[in-house]
């Protein structure tokens, strides 16, 4: 499905099945071929797993590693409401830290409970209120990362 944004740029949305895991990627139109199924390291998909076991919603990965990012992935989600999003951080934190001895470097936003952010140095979780996710946009900022979309209820990608 072609979608053109506010740019005039044609972004296209495809849905890549993986193992039972519903996965949508959108990048910028350059060729036509079939969309591969990622294989994101364990941790971002542990995070991903977290934070779909707390009900977030509108998880997104991007992959930073070609756009010149400072980490290699963002993964982005939204809370419907405070509680909601300190309970995914904190189940993001836990997972991360039991399953993979990961711990995060920098934690910003806990108290405010409008944008956490769980600096992991190889990729950063960012967990938003509606209005916080709508106003930084951080999916246009870094419009040309590789974006990876999952469905509220499927499995999260292959870990490697």
């Amino acid at each position: 499905m072609a979608k053109s944004n506010a740019a005039g740029r044609t972004s296209k949305t495809k849905t890549v099945g993986h193992e039972g895991a519903a996965l949508r990627t959108t990048r910028a139109v350059k060729t036509t071929r079939a969309a591969k199924a990622p294989k994101f390291p364990k941790a971002v998909s542990g995070a991903v797993d977290a934070a779909r076991d707390k009900k977030a919603v509108d998880i997104v990965v991007l992959d930073l590693r070609k756009a010149g990012g400072f980490t290699d992935y963002f993964v982005i989600c939204t809370g419907n409401n405070p509680r909601q999003i300190t309970a995914i951080s904190d189940a993001v934190v836990e997972t991360l830290k039991k399953e993979y001895e990961e711990r995060p470097a920098l934690a910003e936003g806990v108290d405010q409970s409008e944008w956490v952010l769980l600096d992991y140095f190889n990729f950063v979780v960012h967990v938003f209120s509606r209005e916080c996710r709508a106003f930084y946009d951080l999916e246009r900022l870094w419009g040309n990362a590789d974006r990876y979309e999952f469905d509220d209820v499927e499995a999260a990608p292959e870990r490697h």
